[in-house]
């Protein structure tokens, strides 16, 4: 499959929300069978979404919230493995940091502990169970 270019931008709910929902619901409820009430919240309305997008196909999503909380970062299967993940990180990083974020944190499922310690992330908690998959918190620290 010949690639388009990947790029990430800052979503707009209001605007977009129908795409992010359509990632979020085929990667977190779909696949991994997470809780509809538990994958939507109220954090949603005041998250900063961003949306991956191979040409102009939205493929990955992931929010940033006032606090410097990272959550949701889900890519479509067909894309895994491209850096979508690492791209859509490195958008949220970066805008953790504009805003004056110096910490940033997220609660990884565990089997995706490797790539966010890859991008200066750290295990900072025991595991524990969310929606019934095994996640630790972790935290990364801006110089």
């Amino acid at each position: 499959m010949l690639m388009n270019k990947i790029h990430v931008s800052v979503a707009d709910w209001q605007k977009d929300n129908a795409e992010i929902r359509r990632i979020r619901e085929t990667v977190f409820i779909a696949e991994q069978s997470v809780p509809p009430e538990l994958e939507w919240d109220a954090d949603d309305a005041t998250a900063v979404h961003f949306l991956a997008f191979e040409g102009d196909f939205p493929i990955g999503t992931a929010r940033l919230l006032p606090d410097g909380h990272i959550g949701r970062v889900s890519v479509l299967k067909d894309w895994r493995g491209l850096k979508v993940g690492d791209a859509l990180m490195q958008a949220l990083i970066g805008e953790a940091e504009k805003r004056g974020l110096k910490q940033q944190m997220l609660s990884a499922q565990v089997q995706a502990t490797a790539f966010y310690e890859r991008l200066g992330f750290h295990i900072v908690s025991e595991e524990f169970l969310e929606a019934g998959i095994p996640h630790v918190d972790m935290v990364r620290h801006s110089v």
